[in-house]
């Protein structure tokens, strides 16, 4: 078993951009994905959400591009947008020192603008699959340099009616590829699929510790439907978490719900399918940095929201897919760290609660509601805490990006401006390496270069006297 990163064959670039993202020891389905997929084998995952598949995958992807090659070589199939913006995240950090380039593609969001996003170099592009089967029909996403293909969460692609389209996108792909599929379940159309179009592939099972985890403290009380609301403000003001995830049915549910909780002056914020997407980013964003403390959700915000420090996950209403628990309880206890899932069921739910027990191994104990004589006890502290800034939670990647200033230049392809001419230059600077600089974007009027190792300022002053291909170029700090 390695014990560290340093162990598998990876470039120094990419060593130094996991420790400094705080990877140290490989989790389990790293250690074993890891060292095949840098052998290019196939692979079939199965493995719970919240397991770090995303580096298992991502850090051979960053490995194994080349940085030289302009179109993309690695496609990275999810079933929603979140996941599919924070898959782009991950490879741009784990790629950071490599300068891989990554680009997200989803519905919902402007067409043409991801078409100039393509037209750039890139490495990686990570999509939901109706968008990236428009991007190939129309021609403006490239094949001809694919050679990884990861499919990810494979069996929500199949519950979300996507496996007809992630066909069609396979059958365009050139068949000299290395594909990998990931999943929490195998149902048989999935295992289907990966006998069809993946050669001799290597099933690696990662048992589900993400149900039973030790760390997370399952409970579940019974309640009518009229009396949920008085219920969970009682659970809340006796649990007093730093920061809850509650989980509705419906979008209705969601909209009534966090009314109520702002009414009653709880820091609280929503998100479900029903927004357009650059709100649902920012509420995110909003949420991870710990500007509010509940978050109102439907399940469609439980994929792929990897946030530490979720004490609470709270299920409102009881999820109707048994699948649907585990995903929405493993949004805690992640990362080591101990969490509390309690779910609320009505006397109606049964069935879907015998499914579910059925399905996770183990009866979910159940718990008393809050007596009244303990709410009362906790009150004072509960709002004590509403009214406390939550605790500001670090991004991962904020260390790492600390360093980094992003420079703008007023030039690009129309001045026939290529990365190498800005490596070229900038790495000439005193003081300055080409190690020193980050990722290179290049569009038709301009162009944004990254330097890192806090070398900004410096590059920044020089360039404002430095041709760069014998074109003196305006350059400032790129607003962010």
């Amino acid at each position: 078993m390695n014990e560290t990163f340093k162990d598998y064959p990876l470039s120094k670039d990419i060593v130094r951009a996991l420790s400094g993202l705080g990877y140290d020891t490989p989790t389990e389905v790293q250690s074993k994905v890891i060292p095949l997929a840098l052998e290019k084998n196939d692979l079939v995952v199965r493995s719970q959400t919240g397991s770090g598949k995303t580096a298992s995958f991502g850090i051979p992807i960053c490995e194994l591009v080349s940085w030289e090659e302009n179109k993309p070589q690695a496609l990275v199939l999810t079933p929603t947008r979140e996941l599919a913006v924070q898959v782009k995240e991950d490879i741009t950090n784990i790629g950071r020192f490599k300068r891989i380039k990554a680009a997200a593609v989803y519905g919902k969001s402007p067409f043409h603008r991801q078409k100039l996003e393509l037209k750039q170099k890139n490495h990686v592009v990570v999509g939901t699959p109706g968008r990236v089967l428009d991007h190939i029909e129309k021609g403006t996403f490239p094949l001809d340099k694919v050679e990884y293909l990861i499919i990810d969460e494979a069996d929500e692609m199949l519950n979300m009616g996507f496996i007809d389209q992630v066909e069609s996108i396979i059958e365009e792909l050139p068949t000299d590829r290395v594909t990998l599929t990931f999943s929490a379940t195998l149902p048989e159309d999935v295992e289907a699929l990966c006998h069809k179009y993946m050669k001799a592939p290597v099933h690696i099972e990662i048992k589900a510790k993400g149900i039973t985890t030790e760390k997370i403290d399952h409970s579940l009380i019974q309640a009518r439907e009229e009396d949920k609301l008085a219920l969970l403000k009682d659970v809340t003001t006796v649990e007093n978490p730093d920061s809850c995830i509650i989980f509705c049915r419906t979008k209705e549910n969601v909209d009534t719900l966090c009314e109520e909780l702002d009414r009653s002056g709880y820091p609280v914020d929503k998100i479900h399918g029903g927004m357009i997407q650059e709100a649902r980013f920012e509420v995110m964003d909003d949420f991870k940095r710990g500007d509010f403390r509940y978050l109102v959700a439907t399940d469609v915000a439980a994929r792929g929201i990897d946030i530490e420090n979720i004490t609470h996950v709270i299920n409102y209403d009881i999820p109707m897919e048994k699948e649907s628990y585990v995903h929405r309880t493993g949004r805690t206890g992640r990362a080591g760290q101990a969490g509390k899932a309690i779910t609320f069921c009505t006397p109606y739910e049964e069935k879907f609660l015998a499914e579910i027990e059925a399905y996770i191994g183990f009866e979910i104990p159940m718990i008393e509601a809050p007596s009244a004589e303990a709410v009362s006890d906790a009150k004072a502290d509960f709002e004590r805490k509403l009214d406390e800034e939550p605790d500001f939670k670090a991004d991962k990647s904020e260390n790492l990006n600390r360093d980094i200033m992003k420079l703008y230049f007023n030039g690009g392809k129309k001045k026939k401006i290529r990365a190498v001419d800005f490596v070229g230059t900038i790495a000439k600077i005193d003081g300055v390496t080409a190690e020193d600089i980050g990722i290179i974007t290049i569009e038709q009027n301009l162009s944004y270069v990254e330097i890192l190792n806090s070398k900004g300022p410096i590059v920044l002053e020089e360039m404002k006297h430095t041709t760069v291909k014998g074109k003196l170029l305006k350059v400032h700090e790129a607003r962010k």
